[in-house]
Parts: C-alpha cells; structure tokens; sequence
C-alpha cells in the first residue's frame, strides 16, 4: 500500500519501518508550527503527526523514507537548538546503522592532491588543530510550505533549521595534509547513507575549491558539546557554514579533489536556482551555465518567535517583540520592527553576537496606545545592503523564502 492508503486505514508507517495505529501519534499542535500553521497547505496539516525518532524528542513528521523531521517553532527560544531537538533531513532513506567510531575512516583522494590519506576518527582529534564555530545549519527548502501557490518538494515550515556549536577540524587543513595541486576546482564529498533502489543517484556533493580552503569549513565530530546524534550525521558532518544544509554532508567517508567539475544528479539537475534569482555573493562557478546555477549561499532572513496570531493585548500594556535573524555569513547590520502593517518602521534592539555564521537574537518593546488590529512586520538587513523582500521572490523548487514576516494581534 501507498501512504496516502495507508492514512486512510488509519495506519502510519515509523521511521523504523512499523505500522501503528495512527491514534498512538500526538497530533501537531498549530502552536509548534508558528505562524507557519496557517501558510501550510491543508494537506500537510492534517497529516502531520509528533513522532519520537532515537535520539530525539518529539519532531514534526514530513514524510518518513527518508526520514524528514521538523524542529517545533518553541525551540527557537534558545539561541543553541538542542541536539534532541535538532531538525532531521534525508535524501536517502538506507542509513548507516550499528555505526562503530572506532572503526570510522574519512578517505582523501583525487586525481588534483599528492597523494591518498585515510583518517580515523583518532587521527582527526589528534593529529590536527581543533576548532569550533557557531553556525546556523538551515536547508535550501526550509519555509518551502509558505510559497504560494505551493511548490512541490517538503512543506516545510520554519523548523528545518537550527544553530549549533561545531566543533572538528579545518577541512583545509586535511586538504593540505594530502596536498592539494595547482588544477584543483573542486572538493567532492559523499556519506555513508545510500538509496533503497540501485538506480538512485548517491547522494555526492561539491563545493569550489576556494569555499573549502576558508576557515570556517570544518570537518566537526560535535555538536554543542557532544557526539553529533545519529540522525544528524554521526560521527563526521562536513560543515560549511553561510551555505545551505544541502552541502552539510552527514555521515561523511569520503573527499575526492577534483580538477574537472562534478557531473552528477545533485549537482547538474537538483538544488538549482535562476540566474540572478537572488542576490547571491558567493557563486558556484565551475558549476553555472547561461540560465540556472547552484543555490549558495542562505538568504537574509527573520522571524517572530514570541508573538502569536491573534494574540490579544491590553491597551497600554508593554509588547514585547522578540525573534531570530540571519544571513549567509555577511553579519546583520540591523533589524527593523513595524507594528502598523510597514507604514513605518523602528530599529530593534541586537543581542550578542555568536559569530557571523550564527543566528542572532532580537527585541523591540512598544505600547499601544489605540484599541484594534495591529500588523507586526519584522524586517532585517545585512552589512552589504541585503535586506527581505514584501513577497516571496518565486522560485518553482521552493527555494529561499525569504518574505518579512507578518503577524496579526489584538489590543482591548
């Protein structure tokens, strides 16, 4: 039986591959979506159930092979997203199970270094400088579900994403340990997870030479202080901060350097935008043509995390504004509150600062003095000028959504 068969029986299949009565599942509050709740598709919210994966609390199900697994909107309370809570996202539905560290290897090899290195896992924490950054790890369709009309893929809300502390090595550093040669173009990577049918393309990734030898990509065996969870990678993450989740190869085995750009599925044919789509700085060279090229960098964008839609207030009394903002790596500049539906604006205030590849917190208090409607807008903008759009720039892949947020409440 398909899904949608197996819904209608009142069945729904785990991550683990059971079958259970469907009633045994937590239904998904609107409040864990946030003002996401009603952006979604119908669809997605009467199927969405709370689903407890190994390791986990409780997620919000998108769809279980692969496993695809939201953050609830409440955790974005906290500038450091729980590893317990931490948003899952497959491509490939077979995952590497009973993984033994000890046993791990990260083989480096291609025809543009010196020569082949094998690392265990002993080797990294060892034999190498050990650095941590704070990064947000967001993928390219995070808050796909708020595109209208809807494009296909994932309906995301806002939950496929969260900020961590990482911690590992330099990648290049190993880069230069192998010795990288002049004709270097490329670092290629793949994990250990694969696909139920042989003619799945494996799940192998690129990155330009030039964005693997900046100090930020790091090879991280933690994650905010502890072994990355099973389920976000472990035991190595490839991470490359400012860029989004779709380069974050988890479960990593492999780095081959190339001299000739990677010609695959997921580099030719998927996570691809327009040509000047968006205001991306950081472009992907040796893989763009005429009309589409890889989506880089993650777009400038903000959120509301303590205010909820028709959340009623009393006249005169002190609101709070708070919510998150980020960029691909540039560092906010600042955040502007409306409180009148965008007719004028407000500087909030900025708290500290993580590190440019970090999300970062914000506040802004008003009092209203009038009775009625009030339109919250939030809007950020970046150290090179980057700011969100009014609407959605359309992209049919579902691909940064990067609207200013809108939230609509009551004072009496």
């Amino acid at each position: 039986m398909n899904r949608r068969e197996l819904l209608k029986k009142g069945l729904l299949i785990t991550v683990t591959g059971l079958l259970l009565p469907k009633e045994l599942f937590a239904q998904v509050d609107k409040s864990l979506l946030g003002p996401a709740a009603d952006l979604l598709p119908d669809g997605t919210l009467k199927e969405q159930i709370l689903e407890a994966l190994p390791g986990k609390k409780p997620l919000i199900k998108k769809t279980f092979r692969a496993p695809n697994y939201e953050t609830p909107y409440k955790y974005f309370n906290e500038i450091f997203t729980p590893n317990d809570v931490f948003f899952v996202r497959y491509h490939l539905a077979n995952i590497p199970q009973g993984i033994d560290e000890k046993n791990w290897k990260l083989k480096i090899s291609g025809d543009a270094v010196e020569k082949t290195l094998e690392l265990t896992m002993e080797d990294l924490k060892t034999k190498f400088e050990q650095v941590e950054i704070v990064a947000l790890k967001a993928c390219s369709g995070n808050m796909r579900g708020l595109f209208k009309p809807h494009a296909p893929g994932v309906q995301w809300g806002y939950g496929a994403m969260g900020n961590a502390k990482w911690k590992g090595v330099r990648l290049k550093d190993i880069l230069n340990k192998a010795g990288l040669k002049a004709n270097a173009l490329e670092v290629a990577y793949n994990g250990a997870d694969s696909g139920v049918m042989p003619t799945t393309p494996d799940f192998v990734k690129s990155i330009p030479v030039w964005k693997a030898t900046q100090e930020e990509v790091i090879v991280a065996y933690e994650m905010n202080g502890e072994p990355i969870p099973y389920l976000n990678g472990y035991p190595l993450v490839l991470v490359v901060p400012g860029w989004t989740a779709t380069y974050w190869m988890k479960h990593l085995t492999d780095i081959t350097v190339i001299s000739t750009p990677l010609d695959n599925f997921w580099m030719k044919n998927a996570y691809r935008v327009s040509v000047d789509k968006f205001p991306i700085r950081e472009r992907f060279l040796s893989q763009m043509n005429s009309e589409d090229m890889p989506i880089t960098e993650i777009s400038i964008n903000s959120i509301i995390i303590n205010i909820e839609k028709g959340q009623v207030f009393k006249l005169g009394q002190p609101i709070e504004v708070k919510g998150l903002t980020w960029d691909g790596g540039y560092g906010i500049k600042m955040v502007e509150v409306s409180v009148d539906g965008g007719k004028t604006w407000a500087e909030a205030q900025l708290d500290k600062d993580y590190g440019k590849f970090s999300w970062r917190q914000f506040s802004y208090v008003f009092k209203p003095n009038k009775k009625g409607k009030y339109t919250i807008m939030v809007k950020a903008t970046n150290s090179i000028g980057q700011t969100q759009p009014i609407e959605p720039i359309w992209e049919p892949h579902g691909y940064g959504y990067n609207a200013i947020q809108k939230i609509d409440i009551k004072v009496i």
